[in-house]
């Protein structure tokens, strides 16, 4: 029996909307590889949500003159429209603020402080000078004390990758009003993280076919490891259920460590919904395997921050321990992280007006076009810039003049000439090479794919479009009008390995793989979508937020080729790919910012 496949996608933080330098990093990897997965015949729990404590929310809903839930509510929904449109196949995708992920937060946490690997210190903790508000770590920035980068964060230098605390840094500065801060004794919880040192070190070994750059950076890292703040002095977030603790109305846990302990409420939350509470086991427990899918600046809180609160909560670091209220759980199988994805050299910025947000996107071009840059040419292994230049030539060459007019001709002539799937006759070494090349091609595509080496995958998957095309106009169908069987066996051919590259191209292009199926006389769902449901929160009764969801297991889409049916009827297609006028290459649309180098 195939195992199942925990899919965890990092979680968006709902202060603003999403734009396609996220959903590169965190949505469409995550959803090709689950969506190719299910058709492989794995059961697959794809799970994520909003990440909504922390003082960058409060700092927000006092720019929008909102309250932090109001906040929470408003983005919260324009995400989950936006991953809707991308055509996300979540399993669930909720948020931080249920009353579900207070509990499981919670009961996590007391596993950890039972087994002794939560211990209470003293640190400086800063204060912005102006408010009096606590200055969470990521909001205050200055240069490095280890590398020299001037930039690094509160929490960790991203140019180095050492974890560091606010006092630390050279010439420390709020990012909020350049202002800087004060610093004062504050009680806090720590996470122990050296007592896992050991554990990680040894499963880190394991992880052979990690990318290497999640793998090094991982191992690099260890030996420098220190015990790390959970609590914060801030009054929005997941209350400490503990005495002398849950009282005190500015302690709560701090935002990074409820929002990776969110894969596993998530899944909670998930299996209660369905009715049977213990559902989310099967994800997480035994044979199954756990891949979790973000942007390189999350890769220490998913390769060795989340696997040690694991560690500890199994009671597996170097004080031992008991398995807290859930059991055993399993580490991650794969930490699979994507590059940035940028423009003229820098990271996409909403600040700094460079930004293309995805709603705008979606509306001016459809989902799947942008699904296919990501894949094909997105930041897999490197940093990589996005140009409209790249994206009109992608759309229009490899989407619409390729694949498009493979389906389109096709099934044309097809229709044109017998009106159904036409019936095949002898065949001739070049229809049986293209159809060998076709079948071939699960086993290539689907490797890489098994690996989440996702431009590889697509390209091997449009190799096959490309032989069909070359193989249509060698055979000159059009020119086979006194050979009748002839010209239905290459059409028949040709059909088939349209079939075959639509189940290829169906992780990657879902939207359009319905159309195409239904083109070729299919019924039913071919390739499900995700649907966005208004929900009760399961703890708090008063309280409804949006999730998506979707019944994926209905859909016909299964990694294989399929032999098409003689004799269903075909009508006209409509064209699959509009092309994109050549202006758009240089600027883009009008809404889109101008970056120049």
């Amino acid at each position: 029996m195939s195992a199942s496949v925990l899919t965890a996608v990092a979680w968006p933080y709902a202060n603003g909307p999403r734009h396609i330098g996220h959903v590169s990093g965190f949505g469409v990897p995550s959803d090709v590889f689950s969506r190719y997965m299910r058709m492989s015949g794995h059961r697959v729990l794809m799970v994520s949500g909003t990440d909504e404590h922390g003082t960058p929310i409060s700092v927000q809903a006092e720019k929008e003159g909102l309250t932090e839930r109001e906040l929470a509510d408003k983005y919260n929904r324009v995400i989950a429209e936006d991953l809707h449109g991308l055509g996300l196949s979540y399993d669930l995708f909720t948020r931080t603020t249920t009353g579900n992920h207070y509990k499981v937060v919670q009961d996590l946490f007391l596993a950890l402080w039972n087994n002794g690997y939560v211990v209470p210190k003293t640190e400086m903790g800063a204060i912005s000078p102006s408010t009096g508000r606590t200055l969470p770590d990521r909001y205050i920035e200055g240069t490095c004390p280890i590398c020299g980068y001037d930039g690094a964060r509160g929490d960790q230098c991203d140019n180095c990758g050492n974890q560091l605390d606010p006092i630390d840094l050279k010439n420390p500065r709020s990012r909020i009003n350049g202002e800087v801060p004060k610093f004062v004794e504050t009680e806090h919880l720590f996470l122990d993280l050296p007592q896992f040192i050991d554990a990680l070190g040894g499963w880190l070994q394991t992880r052979t076919e990690w990318r290497p750059n999640v793998l090094k950076f991982s191992q690099n890292l260890i030996k420098d490891l220190r015990p790390r703040a959970i609590t914060r002095d801030l009054d929005w977030g997941v209350p400490i259920p503990l005495d002398g603790w849950r009282d005190q109305p500015l302690k709560r846990f701090y935002v990074w460590f409820d929002a990776v302990i969110g894969y596993l409420s998530a899944s909670v939350e998930w299996a209660r919904r369905t009715g049977n509470d213990d559902a989310w086991k099967e994800f997480w427990t035994g044979d199954a395997q756990g891949y979790y899918f973000m942007g390189k600046d999350n890769i220490v809180f998913h390769s060795l921050i989340w696997p040690s609160l694991l560690l500890g909560q199994n009671g597996q670091g170097a004080k031992g321990g008991q398995p807290g209220a859930f059991g055993e759980l399993n580490l991650p199988t794969e930490v699979v992280s994507s590059e940035f994805l940028t423009m003229s050299g820098s990271k996409f910025s909403t600040s700094r007006g460079t930004v293309i947000y995805v709603t705008d996107f979606l509306r001016e071009f459809g989902p799947d076009a942008l699904r296919y840059f990501i894949s094909v040419a997105g930041p897999e292994n490197q940093d990589t810039d996005f140009t409209w230049d790249e994206f009109v030539r992608r759309t229009n060459f490899e989407l619409a003049n390729e694949w498009g007019n493979l389906v389109n001709r096709s099934i044309s002539m097809a229709h044109k000439n017998v009106g159904a799937i036409p019936t095949p006759g002898t065949r001739t070494d070049a229809d049986h090479d293209l159809l060998t090349l076709s079948k071939q091609a699960f086993d290539v595509v689907g490797a890489n794919l098994r690996r989440s080496r996702f431009k590889q995958a697509a390209t091997e998957a449009m190799k096959v479009v490309g032989a069909a095309n070359r193989y249509l106009s060698d055979q000159e169908p059009w020119k086979l009008k006194d050979d009748p069987a002839r010209r239905d066996t290459v059409l028949h051919t040709a059909l088939q390995v349209v079939q075959d590259a639509n189940a290829l191209l169906t992780p990657f292009l879902p939207h359009s793989a319905q159309k195409v199926h239904e083109a070729l006389g299919g019924t039913g769902v071919w390739a499900a979508q995700p649907s966005i449901n208004e929900v009760t929160d399961l703890d708090v009764p008063d309280r409804k937020y949006p999730v998506l969801t979707g019944d994926y297991a209905a859909e016909q889409a299964k990694w294989e080729s399929t032999p098409i049916e003689v004799g269903r009827p075909l009508a006209k297609p409509a064209p699959l790919f509009a092309k994109l006028a050549p202006e758009l290459a240089e600027t883009g649309p009008e809404w889109a910012p101008i970056v120049t180098s």
